[in-house]
């Protein structure tokens, strides 16, 4: 299973990927995104799904920009990867399914290129087509979602900081973590300031970050003992 995450913001975009890949009873640690940008042009792509459907589709699309053609828009970039999930389908599916596994491969594609106006964030689906995400529906997860969600749905709104976000991002895959198996560091964190044509990327292990869990553990212990509790006292008094 996965952890992927993308957040559009009015002030750029933030990517959280998790590391684990499972196979039978072995895990190994394997690079989930991918950044491709030249100074003129900056996309990111996260992908989750079987790994060897990943891996093929993404040098499929590697071979396009390395053969030279160039995506001034970044719908046309996701179109283009979009049709090598296809691709890798077509060849790959019948053999999959035959051997039990099923086909699967989903991404979240954000950047900005030459000629796109702003920033764009993409959610990708096994089938090659895709959504546009946009002020009504500002982040999105792929793989491992369930308990993450929660505290996106609180924080995130079009207006939110980047720091915001970034914060809100990690919390939202700790909560994942600590109730997966499937999930775990280190994480690939990916930062996009509008306009700037260019992503950074940065690695966390888990004991960098450790004091953020445990703080926020600790506070929502705090919080909850503040709730009002009056409303209990209807339990008891029956």
């Amino acid at each position: 299973m996965t952890y992927c995450l993308g957040i559009k913001l009015k002030d750029g975009l933030v990517g959280i990927a998790d590391t684990r890949i499972s196979a039978g009873t072995s895990t190994t640690v394997k690079k989930k995104v991918l950044v491709l940008q030249d100074g003129k042009a900056s996309l990111f792509i996260m992908t989750s799904g079987l790994r060897s459907v990943r891996d093929k589709a993404v040098h499929y699309f590697q071979e396009l920009i390395s053969n030279g053609i160039v995506y001034d828009k970044m719908y046309k970039a996701v179109n283009a990867f979009g049709e090598q999930i296809k691709r890798v389908g077509h060849e790959d599916k019948e053999a999959l399914l035959a051997s039990g596994y099923k086909f699967n491969l989903n991404a979240i594609v954000g950047g900005q290129l030459q000629n796109d106006t702003e920033h764009k964030l993409f959610l990708l689906y096994t089938e090659g087509n895709w959504v546009e995400l946009d002020e009504g529906s500002p982040f999105a997860i792929i793989g491992n979602s369930g308990q993450g969600k929660g505290i996106l749905n609180r924080i995130i709104h079009p207006g939110t900081t980047m720091r915001q976000a970034l914060k809100a991002g990690y919390l939202s895959f700790d909560s994942v973590r600590v109730s997966s198996n499937d999930v775990e560091f280190p994480i690939d964190i990916v930062t996009y300031l509008k306009n700037s044509f260019h992503i950074t990327e940065t690695r966390f292990q888990q004991q960098e970050l450790q004091q953020v869990s445990s703080e926020w553990n600790e506070k929502l212990k705090h919080y909850l003992d503040e709730m009002p509790e009056d409303w209990i006292e209807k339990i008891y008094h029956q």
